[in-house]
């Protein structure tokens, strides 16, 4: 392979490589974290954020 033709590649690869390819994995794993932390926060407070829904949902239904 040329000089030329070894520059030509590495400035390309440089230009428009991988770059993109690992904002998109950063940008996946950062999404999975925040669908783990949320998921978590849920499941932690499920049966309070029910029971607040329930006790809203009531008052409204009844006088309906």
């Amino acid at each position: 392979m040329s000089f030329v033709t070894k520059c030509y590649i590495q400035a390309r690869e440089s230009l428009l490589g991988h770059g993109r390819a690992q904002t998109m994995a950063e940008y996946a794993l950062i999404i999975a974290t925040v669908v783990v932390a949320v998921y978590g926060l849920y499941q932690s407070m499920g049966t309070d954020i029910s029971s607040i829904a329930h006790s809203a949902d009531n008052p409204l239904l009844t006088n309906a």
